[in-house]
């Protein structure tokens, strides 16, 4: 493996002239989306209550082959009322990948069921379901099977695996919206999926989620579930359409410089939304947790939803580009099966000494999520976690890490 050697620049201070500097935050939203936003800021009479969640919802089933789909103010949300409709609760055990997120585990948790990690395969990132088959026990009812960053996983030893041991098979698919596995998209083949549409996804409402399914059973437990959702506060979701914005407008070289000191100022003295509150960071269910996906937020979900293909399509352009360069330099480059067509929410390579890499970057970018270890920075101390994930204990201990390289968009220069 090739490794990265940075120069010291402890004491560096990045160029005062800000065009030598590149935002790689992502964003996948347009000036359009942002003048959708703002008159929905301006005239809010739909902006929490309207016609386009249900347009939305019918979008995204028809876009994933499925019959039926519900929005939630989070992927994890969705998640956790998605469990309980398929009755786990207090006694089960639920077949997940590290890495993964907190709130992932923490949907689980607050069923009552038990999470049960599961090792990642470190050339594909996703779950290692030999191992996944060893750690099946008579308690586990469901296998959560995650596309990690849009790479989809093997889905035919999954579903051979939840077939043999009567398991529903659920597909984590907050990466992989666009990606497809033998002609068919993702989130089409277990008994029900997940998506996100958080800031730093394929698509973006700032914060939210769906549910989709084709079980009738199921879709009326969880259309109850939803029913049982608070809408959002119309402040929160105002604050929602607000980032949107500013984080939109410090991708685009001109807008930099106005709206970075705002987006900061607010962070500071007025905090916009976060993708996840300390509560759940520290594994704790929040005050408020079970919300419904605003009319406004799924009126830009819509108009993303319409410009998915090119969206996706230039994602893979990209991850072409860094195979071919990165393969050439030596890195260790992620592998797909044969059948999968990945969506790519971001590109991971391995690196050595990721925190040089990370310095490095720091000087020419401003950095968004993912960009240093893909593992939040707490889990690395949870022994009883890492236990059941060896493989990528040892990278880790070892110094070699993976890194995320952004796929939307060229980087801009700010």
């Amino acid at each position: 493996m090739r490794q990265i050697v940075a120069e010291p620049i402890a004491d560096h201070v990045p160029p005062k002239d800000s065009t030598r500097r590149v935002a790689l935050i992502g964003g996948t939203t347009t000036f359009e989306d942002c003048m959708v936003a703002l008159r929905r800021l301006l005239y809010p009479r739909q902006l929490i209550q309207g016609p386009d969640i249900a347009e939305y919802e019918c979008a995204f089933a028809r876009l994933i082959g499925a019959r039926y789909a519900y929005s939630f103010c989070h992927g994890r949300v969705g998640l956790y009322g998605l469990l309980r409709g398929l009755g786990i609760g207090p006694g089960d055990e639920v077949l997940l990948q590290v890495p993964t997120h907190i709130v992932v585990s923490n949907a689980i948790r607050f069923t009552g069921a038990r999470p049960v990690y599961v090792d990642c395969r470190l050339d594909t990132y996703n779950m290692d379901l030999e191992q996944a088959r060893q750690r099946t026990t008579p308690r586990t009812k469901a296998l959560l099977l995650q596309h990690t960053f849009g790479l989809p996983a093997d889905i035919d030893l999954a579903l051979d695996l939840t077939r043999r041991n009567g398991l529903d098979l659920i597909e984590d698919c907050v990466h992989a919206l666009g990606a497809t596995y033998d002609g068919r998209p993702v989130g089409s083949f277990g008994r029900a999926a997940f998506f996100s549409t958080e800031e730093t996804k394929t698509i973006s409402t700032t914060m939210g989620g769906i549910v989709t399914t084709d079980d009738p059973a199921l879709a009326t437990r969880l259309q109850e579930f939803q029913r049982t959702c608070p809408p959002p506060p119309i402040l929160q979701t105002a604050s929602y359409l607000l980032k949107l914005m500013l984080y939109h407008g410090m991708t685009e070289p001109h807008a930099y410089r106005f709206c970075r000191p705002i987006y900061e100022f607010f962070g500071k003295h007025n905090p916009l939304p976060r993708p996840t509150t300390p509560e759940e960071v520290l594994g704790k269910r929040p005050a408020v947790y079970e919300q419904r996906l605003s009319n406004g937020q799924a009126a830009l979900g819509l108009r993303q939803l319409r410009r998915l293909e090119a969206n996706v399509a230039h994602r893979r352009s990209v991850a072409t580009a860094y195979h071919k360069r990165l393969s050439e330099m030596g890195f260790r480059v992620p592998r797909c099966p044969a059948k999968a067509d990945p969506a790519f929410v971001r590109y991971p390579v391995w690196v050595e000494n990721p925190a040089s890499t990370e310095r490095a970057a720091i000087r020419f970018a401003t950095l968004g999520m993912w960009f240093s270890s893909v593992l939040e920075e707490h889990i690395h101390r949870i022994a009883a976690l890492m236990r059941w994930a060896p493989v990528l204990e040892r990278r880790r201990r070892s110094g070699i890490l993976s890194t995320c390289l952004p796929t939307r968009g060229s980087p801009h220069r700010t």
